[in-house]
């Protein structure tokens, strides 16, 4: 599980280092993971990505980014923005 972590979470910071987002399709689907572990990995990449430096934000919080208020929609599972960007 921690490998798929930081696989997936190094993409993410290649693409853009400032926000990750992270989806419901691409971790239940194309990683084939069953809730429990869905779960698990959203707790550990939470874990990590708060040790990085990173506002974390769930499913249905509210965030601001670039100025803007968002809310995380139901298909995506978290988003991290960078602190001090």
């Amino acid at each position: 599980m921690l490998e798929l972590i930081d696989s997936i979470l190094q993409e993410k910071m290649d693409l853009n280092e400032n926000i990750i987002k992270i989806k419901f399709f691409e971790i239940r689907v194309t990683h084939n993971l069953s809730e429990v572990e869905t779960f698990e990995f959203i707790r550990l990449a939470r874990n990590k990505l708060e040790n990085l430096g990173y506002n974390v934000y769930l499913t249905n919080a509210k965030y601001k980014y670039q100025g803007k208020q968002y809310t995380v929609p139901e298909n995506e599972l978290l988003v991290a923005i960078k602190e001090n960007y």
